[in-house]
């Protein structure tokens, strides 16, 4: 197995369980917070791990439709009376004692399974993925991110996008198909603001972007409350358990979507670029892995893989500093989740199968 990969994503657990831990003792039952609960899911994750790492992703090719449709039938579930809202968004279903199940997360993975498929039989003489695929693959990754639309849950929608976009070009498609995908994103993202699908607080939080100045105390508080905490860490930070804005719970969802503000607040500028340079560290060993591999289903799939993390992580980071809206993305490995750190576990236990079976058969 990757050993430097396996210790980035084991450092950045560790730390964001301190910083968990920071945010939510003061609130939450118990003097740990939410520390046990998130430990608990880390441990569920790495067993995750293990289990996708001993698959061999060659033989999961012919299982990708399966997983993807085993995602779909999730997403339908959540759409109805099954399913809960939090924080505005229709993506749960609960479980009892305290769990939720969040299906849009498990999407993610069946549908880089299910492009990885499509695009990894290239057309006779060529390297390039047929024209049916890459058209059938176009319908797949739109239908995916309808359903958590209907939810709806926009950072997610944001990240299928990203994916599906990712699994085309790592493919090498030819240029018209990535330029018809842009005007196709940019048509439907002017469809979705026009037609009211977003919700009234989506849209305030893309005005709070904008300009986050024009109201401190209510669509930008958010924004604000953000870089005032990240700001107030300087050079070396405030210590652990030290951070005001922390404490005084300044910032809302601190152990989740504003989990960097915790570490620019009590670790300071240091710690915020170690977590940085962490992810950093997970996302070039990826492409590593990605470029030694001998089969076309590896490399899409380890090379998609990064790029979901990659965005994902580059959202989160930037809405807490002022470069990107506010959409709800919690940031890989760090912030407090169940069903979000399973999925993030299992895509490093595919990077790692991947690697461990880097020839082809």
């Amino acid at each position: 197995m990757d050993g430097v990969l396996l210790v980035a994503v084991a450092a950045l657990a560790v730390i964001g369980t301190m910083l968990v831990w920071s945010s939510t003792r003061t609130w939450a039952p118990g003097s740990t917070g939410l520390v046990k609960k998130h430990i608990l899911n880390l441990c569920i994750g790495t067993v995750l791990t293990g289990v996708a790492a001993m698959v061999d992703h060659r033989r999961l090719r012919a299982y990708a439709p399966l997983v993807y449709g085993l995602s779909l039938l999730g997403l339908f579930l959540v759409i109805t009376p099954l399913g809960s809202t939090v924080n505005g968004a229709h993506s749960w279903i609960m479980v009892g004692g305290g769990f939720a199940f969040q299906p849009s997360e498990f999407a993610k993975l069946g549908l880089v399974l299910m492009l990885a498929m499509l695009m990894a039989q290239p057309a006779a003489g060529t390297d390039r993925p047929r024209g049916l695929d890459v058209g059938i693959a176009l319908v797949v990754g739109a239908f995916t991110m309808g359903l958590v639309m209907l939810q709806p849950d926009l950072g997610t929608t944001m990240v299928l996008g990203v994916i599906t976009a990712a699994a085309l070009v790592v493919a090498g498609v030819r240029k018209r198909w990535i330029g018809g995908l842009v005007l196709l994103v940019v048509g439907g993202a002017v469809a979705v603001w026009f037609l009211d699908v977003l919700e009234p607080y989506q849209i305030a939080r893309f005005t709070a972007f904008l300009n986050p100045a024009s109201d401190p105390r209510g669509v930008g508080y958010n924004s604000t409350q953000s870089l005032i905490a990240i700001g107030s860490g300087e050079l070396f930070g405030k210590g652990l358990f030290d951070g005001g804005q922390t404490t005084g719970r300044f910032v809302p969802e601190q152990h989740t979507d504003f989990i960097f503000t915790v570490a620019g607040e009590e670790f300071g500028f240091l710690g915020s670029v170690t977590v940085v340079a962490l992810l950093g560290v997970i996302l070039l060993r990826g492409m590593r892995i990605a470029r030694q591999c001998d089969d076309r289903f590896g490399t899409l799939t380890a090379g998609v893989i990064v790029c979901w993390l990659a965005f994902q992580s580059f959202v989160n980071i930037g809405m807490t500093i002022g470069i990107m809206p506010i959409t709800g993305l919690p940031l890989p490995f760090v912030s407090y989740g169940g069903t979000a750190t399973f999925a993030n576990m299992i895509a490093i236990g595919l990077l790692q199968a991947i690697h461990i079976r880097e020839q082809s058969f």
